[in-house]
């Protein structure tokens, strides 16, 4: 019987390694580092989405205008007004150096409608950067030096505009 418990507290420790394995080095600057373990199903459901193509088939609409420390968001109709871990509204992106784009965040979006404010891993939701929605962004990406669940994230960049002929 103690070889079972052993197995089971092995088989734990062993699983917490790996899953800490996976948190990144901003994990130790945010106030609650178990909000990292709430994220989990966020990468997982997310993580595909890494190669942008994939993001049609996941139901994620591309947009080509981007928003300054926030990036391009591709969003699904379907996960408005989600607060499922699971199913963030939206993918944002980032231009690379090689021209493809790279996922930098997610965000949760929800209609006001006059009901309180949401909260998702225990923080409420942004209000007045989408007019009309409260939002939630986790850059679990991209390194924000503002925090991990901060609206906007410095080290964003949008591709300077084109100047017209």
């Amino acid at each position: 019987m103690a070889s079972r418990a052993l197995k089971a507290v092995l088989t734990a420790t062993i699983t917490a390694s790996f899953a800490l394995a996976a948190v990144p080095a901003q994990a130790a600057a945010d106030p609650d580092p178990f909000v990292w373990a709430e994220l989990t199903p966020t990468y997982t459901a997310t993580g595909a989405y890494a190669y942008e193509p994939f993001t049609a088939k996941g139901g994620y609409q591309r947009t080509d205008e981007c928003v300054p420390n926030m990036g391009y968001h591709y969003v699904n109709p379907k996960y408005v007004n989600s607060l499922d871990p699971a199913k963030p509204a939206a993918l944002l992106y980032e231009d690379t150096k090689r021209g493809k784009r790279e996922l930098v965040a997610v965000e949760w979006v929800v209609e006001d409608k006059g009901q309180a404010t949401p909260k998702l891993f225990g923080r409420k939701f942004d209000e007045g950067q989408l007019p009309g929605h409260f939002t939630l962004h986790a850059w679990i990406y991209k390194f924000n030096p503002k925090g991990l669940l901060e609206g906007f994230n410095p080290r964003v960049k949008c591709p300077k505009p084109k100047p017209k002929p």
